[in-house]
């Protein structure tokens, strides 16, 4: 099975895995991968390396959204098979060590399994292997500075929590990109909602502060939303973001 890797701009791809998306960002064989799918997914996150002529030991960094399972799911691996550093919020690199989990349980789940679309989505977890825990041994938190990462793509880190306390997403202001994660999605299997739109509310650790940071993504300048679910959203980030909100009030 190859991966679903679309080029939405130079050096930026969006890559549909197993009902999580990631995104490569190349300079030459280089890349940046933010990122990686469900444990399950990791064959097709090394697909997608080498359809956008890179490979793992071209990747310069891992960058992480947030440390769910269905985000995290190759990042050790990645970290310890070819010394790739795996970088996010300070707030989130104890979440990526495991210290503490901010995810969905499996009680709260199943006492939404009567809602359209969850018990399929929990089949699909499960196989890719959703409620297993590949913590990162050595997560590195974002330096100091603000502005671009010196990484392909000069991603810019922005502190965007209530998903996770440590949730960020990744601004692409020459190419006008934002990868949401999920902190603004266009689609989920356990959604009717169509377009951009926050997750269902029992996905959020903080559901007000996840509202809130909608105000942080509509500042940002992008006509191209990148997100951790849903298909490639084109067309002004701030209207996304607005749109989201009036779904969520």
């Amino acid at each position: 099975m190859r991966a679903d890797v679309r080029q939405v701009a130079d050096g930026a791809y969006l890559v549909h895995g197993s009902n999580t998306n990631w995104v490569i960002l190349t300079d030459g064989d280089a890349a940046t991968l933010v990122d990686t799918g469900y444990p399950g997914d990791r064959q097709l996150v090394l697909d997608s390396l080498e359809q956008v002529g890179s490979s793992p030991e071209k990747v310069t960094a891992v960058l992480i959204t947030h440390a769910h399972n269905d985000h995290l799911g190759s990042a050790e691996y990645l970290r310890d098979t070819y010394k790739t550093p795996v970088l996010l919020h300070e707030a989130e690199v104890p979440h990526a060590r495991r210290e503490f989990l901010q995810q969905v349980s499996v009680a709260t789940v199943l006492k939404n399994g009567w809602r359209p679309g969850v018990l399929p989505w929990v089949v699909h977890a499960l196989r890719s292997g959703g409620i297993e825990q590949h913590p990162v041994a050595a997560p590195e938190a974002f330096p100091g500075a603000d502005g671009p990462l010196d990484l392909p793509g000069r991603p810019v880190p922005v502190h965007t929590p209530g998903h996770t306390s440590g949730h960020c997403v990744f601004h692409l202001p020459d190419s006008g990109i934002v990868i949401s994660g999920d902190a603004l999605v266009s689609g989920h299997p356990t959604s009717r909602i169509k377009g951009p739109q926050l997750l269902p509310d029992m996905f959020h650790h903080e559901r007000d502060r996840a509202v809130t940071s909608l105000d942080v993504i509509e500042a940002l300048d992008a006509d191209t939303l990148l997100p951790g679910h849903g298909p490639l959203h084109n067309g002004p980030v701030r209207e996304a973001a607005q749109r989201a909100r009036e779904h969520a009030l």
